[in-house]
């Protein structure tokens, strides 16, 4: 079967020998295709990954085989995350799902940039769920992404009414905003791009021209500069949610958040229950994400990676059968 490995710094599409169940619990499915999230780049670009590493999580697929205890059956069309939290451990029990040591060590097989893909029955049980029909795979395979911005937005405990401000307007910032929005939050956006700015206004989010501070900003830029720009717009008592890494790693200044008593937090993957609430959102059409991707063929993947870096694009999906 086909899939798309790193090698010597670049993506190369190559054969490897195709994956059965061979009797294990879950699923074989077809890769109709796959996401390209931002957290794939960072692997690619800083080496994080080994040689031979197929990368992709966001997938939409369609069930070949199956033997499982769900109600699931082959020729299902459906989409699934990638991780899932024991839901026992320290981490669990405080709500960082995301740092629980099972959460990291499951995953899909080989990886969703691959013509077949082994989902487990633990995946099929918590976080996979039927396409519905009213929905493209393109607009289904946001299933993932959104649900690591609802997280973001409950863990920063907003109140109702507060305003909200979302630095960087890259793809992942447009869901964001989306996400504040379909929870019922004033949102503000800024970028150094001004397509980005336009098409963020018609989305509902609106420029921000720094004349206030808001309570809440999301920092979804990579850039380290931005950094500057979120304590420059929060007001004191406030919050700043981080969403993003950054080159230089620099740090938040300490007597900022201690003289204005800003609550500055993390927030990285989604549990189960916060992707059932992107999936409801997705489904019932309150939050948008039509018209946000560039589809690109897998023997094109590489031109879909570059064209991300360079700003080209907001998001590629990569399109591998149907």
């Amino acid at each position: 079967m086909k899939v798309a490995q790193v090698k010597e710094n670049k993506i190369i599409v190559s054969e490897i020998d195709d994956i059965k169940l061979d009797g294990r619990k879950g699923a074989i499915v077809m890769t109709l295709g796959c996401g390209l999230c931002g957290s794939d780049i960072v692997k690619f670009r800083h080496k994080i990954v080994h040689d031979g590493a197929v990368l992709g999580h966001e997938i939409v697929a369609e069930i070949l085989e199956i033997n499982s205890d769900t109600k699931f059956k082959k020729g299902d069309r459906i989409v699934t995350s990638h991780h899932i939290p024991c839901g026992e451990c320290n981490f669990c029990r405080h709500g960082n799902v995301s740092m629980c040591e099972h959460f990291k060590k499951t995953n899909i097989f080989p990886g969703g940039f691959s013509e077949k893909v082994f989902v487990s029955e633990e995946h099929l049980q918590n976080v996979a769920y039927l396409v519905p029909e009213n929905m493209t795979d393109e607009e289904i395979s946001f299933y993932e992404p959104l649900g690591c911005c609802i997280r973001a937005i409950k863990r920063c405990a907003l109140q109702k009414d507060d305003t909200a401000l979302i630095v960087g307007l890259g793809s992942i910032g447009l869901l964001m905003g989306e996400g504040l929005k379909a929870m019922g939050y004033k949102v503000y956006g800024c970028d150094l791009i001004p397509e980005r700015i336009e098409l963020a206004k018609k989305m509902g989010i609106e420029p921000f021209d720094f004349s206030f501070e808001v309570d809440g900003v999301f920092m979804t830029s990579g850039a380290d500069k931005a950094i500057d720009t979120a304590l420059k717009a929060v007001r004191s008592g406030g919050k700043i949610l981080v969403f993003s890494s950054t080159p230089l790693s620099n740090g938040y200044p300490n007597n900022e958040i201690y003289y204005k008593e800003l609550t500055v937090l993390g927030s990285y993957s989604p549990s189960p229950a916060d992707l059932k609430d992107s999936f409801d959102l997705l489904a019932s059409g309150k939050v948008n994400v039509k018209g946000l991707t560039t589809v690109y063929p897998l023997d094109k993947i590489q031109q879909a990676f570059d064209d991300t870096v360079a700003n080209k694009i907001f998001k590629a999906y990569i399109k591998i059968a149907g």
